[in-house]
């Protein structure tokens, strides 16, 4: 009697790129880098494989400014596929469930629906924001060195600022935020806005909102209006969490 093929594993590719600008207006990619997470039998994630990266040729120059962040520069590039002709072969290749960034928002700019095949997006900087909130910081290097995640190995991860050893760090807290929550709750998570620990600008920037008191949240409501999607949803999140206004619900229970 043949046995049954074993499922298809579930798969999870973190997305981190290096560009010349912030958007298509100013900028393009450089350089892609990439690291896959797999589902073992038990349920549990762990990192699939050696993170991998590719250089791609922008449409525009590669300025000293930018330079200076990832050490890119035009000869690097010169004989590299432009980016329409890499990308779908990475946003795609892994066959994964989602694809992951840490501010996912900035990789979307260019990893655009009609290259990555409508694929789904966990933002690991939003999610962190809800599993871990104690953090003195929720960028992703500040992340790697305030909770030292287990197995990440520093020279993988280094140099910082280069898409490959980035998208090796990202897997990492992907990986332990699959500890706490599924990935249906970080899909969600995802999908809203920030939920914010700190005041991020005012006069009130770099308070916590759970400390702030009724008049100083009401003001920073106030403020965020038609400014700050993220203010203004963590604003009346907290204040439905209070039970003193309409809006978000308290913020939801880890899951796995």
């Amino acid at each position: 009697m043949m046995e049954s093929p074993a499922p298809p594993t579930a798969r999870l590719r973190v997305i981190d790129l290096e560009t010349t600008g912030d958007s298509f207006a100013n900028g393009g990619v450089v350089e892609i880098g990439w690291q896959d997470l797999a589902q073992g039998a038990d349920g549990s994630w762990d990192l699939d494989g050696i993170p991998g990266s590719r250089l791609v040729r922008p449409d525009f120059p590669i300025s000293a400014v930018t330079s200076a962040i990832h050490h890119i520069v035009e000869e690097d590039v010169a004989e590299a596929r432009p980016w329409a002709e890499v990308a779908p072969d990475i946003l795609r290749g892994g066959h994964a469930v989602a694809l992951a960034a840490h501010r996912a928002a900035f990789e979307q700019r260019w990893c655009t629906p009609a290259l990555s095949g409508r694929a789904r997006w966990i933002c690991t900087w939003k999610c962190a924001l809800r599993v871990w909130p104690d953090a003195p910081t929720h960028s992703n290097q500040g992340l790697r060195y305030w909770r030292s995640s287990a197995g990440l190995d520093r020279a993988t991860g280094l140099p910082a600022h280069r898409a490959g050893p980035d998208a090796y760090v990202t897997a990492h807290h992907l990986r332990d935020m699959l500890a706490l929550a599924s990935v249906d709750r970080l899909l969600a998570w995802s999908a809203e806005p920030a939920l914010l620990v700190r005041v991020p600008s005012g006069p009130l920037r770099g308070r916590r909102w759970d400390e702030l008191d009724g008049t100083q949240l009401g003001r920073a409501l106030e403020g965020a209006f038609g400014r700050n999607p993220d203010m203004l949803f963590t604003a009346r999140t907290e204040l439905a969490r209070r039970g003193g206004g309409s809006g978000s619900p308290e913020q939801p229970r880890l899951d796995v």
